[in-house]
């Protein structure tokens, strides 16, 4: 029998808010019934590194009893760079590092601990000071969460993981095989590499985060996990398990896992692609399309939300891509995203996709512009942050899409870099992406809207901190040792 003709050409998962269930947390009674022996409460500094302290379930269980259950932290913690203390911080005062009881989960990699993430809070409150610490990553991405919900906003943000596995990483680093994109050599049965990424997988799926695929990836060694999506301090929190995940399971069969942007100039780098989607629980026609002279219909939120994201993208460009390395891997050609800041339906050499397009139940915003080295708190909040800003102030979508005439059904193949610059006016693609660190903090300290969205502080001292990470990251003046040094801290 011969397939009905249709109209509906709706692909993919339909995730929505309402039918996304984010990963299970234990519960404190429950703990040494689980087995579970220590807690290690972990948290992300402002340079993403992943630090932790261990704690026995013993007295972890001391700790709930109190109206604040937390651990004291001194207020350098998140400004510490190898042993180099950033300006702006000191080695006087502690924050209380407070436990958020929905993080608690069992960790997949290490039998017996639990891991568990928290929100820093003054021990006390001064005067003229919130409880709350404006600079705390965990912090800024709930704020930004609950205005969109006061705006009868919702995200839901699903990651791709990229990482390479290395053998060696001095003198030079060494991949642990050579394979091409998704080819079946990168997973042969019995090899290391498929013994790693099936037990990520399992680890992972065991703790209840959905794991959607995973791959062999196009540069030697490089491989790709995909997780499903989540609500943002959700899937940030998820992020941050896999990544751990990963180099920890790696580490177990003798491998080093590295997140560093690009190792090898001749093929692709590494990137942390992150899948956005808008939903809007209003009745107000926030949720309506709004269908545009290319025939595209995204929802007025869509559109408004797109819109100031790439009328900031330059300027949060230092949170997302926070290194000098970042912008070795964002280049025209490369399938990185390329440099002009555009938007693009199924467009690679965009850095932000349109994927599912026709799919309603399935589209989202896909954004090419996160590496591995940034914290995945620091850009969501950024991300969502200008995005809740056009949403609010009704932003109008004026950049058309650069690959696709939904009207006419006709593909451009041309990619922005091709394109004359006439060619990108027309589409309305008037500027680029820093193509330099330097640049890129220049934009970012002179932007008012990233200071309305992270605050005056926040500004300077993540400038002071990414300054050391930087300074930190090429202290050996030699391009082999600074390599090393990057894949063994990313």
């Amino acid at each position: 029998m011969a397939p009905r003709p249709t109209t509906d050409f709706s692909h993919g998962v339909h995730y929505t808010p309402g039918n996304v269930a984010k990963p299970k947390a234990l519960s404190p009674e429950g703990l040494r019934y689980s087995g579970i022996t220590y807690i290690r409460f972990q948290w992300v500094d402002l340079a993403n590194n992943v630090r932790y302290r261990v704690i026995p379930v013993s007295y972890f269980e001391k700790l709930l009893l109190s109206p604040r259950p937390g651990v004291a932290m001194t207020k350098a913690s998140l400004g510490i760079i190898y042993l180099n203390m950033a300006e702006g911080f000191s080695p006087i005062g502690e924050y209380l590092y407070i436990a958020d009881l929905d993080s608690l989960r069992a960790c997949p990699y290490e039998p017996g601990h639990a891991t568990i993430m928290g929100y820093f809070q003054e021990k006390a409150p001064l005067e003229g000071v919130r409880i709350d610490v404006d600079l705390c990553p965990r912090t800024m991405l709930k704020r930004v969460e609950e205005d969109a919900a006061s705006q009868s906003v919702q995200f839901l943000v699903g990651i791709e993981t990229e990482f390479i596995l290395l053998k060696a990483t001095s003198p030079v680093p060494v991949a642990s095989n050579v394979h091409n994109w998704s080819h079946s050599e990168g997973l042969r049965t019995g090899s290391v590499e498929s013994k790693i990424l099936r037990e990520i997988s399992d680890a992972l799926l065991e703790t209840k985060v959905e794991v959607q695929m995973y791959h062999a990836e196009a540069a030697p060694g490089q491989y790709e996990i995909v997780t499903g999506p989540l609500t943002p301090l959700a899937a940030a929190d998820a992020a941050i398990l896999t990544r751990e995940t990963i180099a920890n399971i790696a580490a177990k069969h003798g491998l080093r896992a590295t997140f560093a942007p690009r190792v090898y100039m001749d093929s692709c780098g590494s990137s942390t692609h992150t899948h956005v989607s808008v939903h809007s629980t209003s009745q107000n026609g926030s949720s309506s399309s709004s269908t545009d002279a290319d025939g595209h219909d995204l929802t007025t939120a869509e559109a408004s939300f797109l819109s100031n994201l790439l009328e900031h993208l330059p300027s949060i460009a230092l949170l997302t891509l926070p290194i000098p390395a970042s912008y070795k891997r964002v280049q025209d050609g490369v399938w990185s995203g390329g440099t002009y800041v555009c938007w693009g339906t199924e467009n690679r050499e965009a850095p932000i996709r349109l994927t599912n397009a026709h799919s309603k139940t399935s589209r989202n915003f896909e954004l090419r512009f996160i590496d591995g080295t940034s914290n995945p708190y620091l850009a969501l909040t950024a991300v969502l942050g200008m995005g809740l800003e056009g949403i609010k102030r009704k932003s109008k979508l004026e950049t058309k899409d650069c690959s696709y005439e939904m009207s006419k059904g006709v593909w451009n193949t041309k990619t922005p870099a091709q394109m004359s610059e006439q060619e990108r006016k027309q589409l309305g693609i008037t500027k680029r992406f820093p193509l330099t660190w330097e640049e890129a903090r220049e934009k970012f300290g002179s932007d008012e809207m990233v200071r309305k969205v992270f605050g005056e502080e926040f500004v300077k001292k993540y400038l002071s901190v990414n300054k050391v990470l930087a300074e930190s990251l090429a202290q050996d003046k030699d391009e082999a040792k600074e390599l090393t040094r990057l894949v063994e801290y990313y």
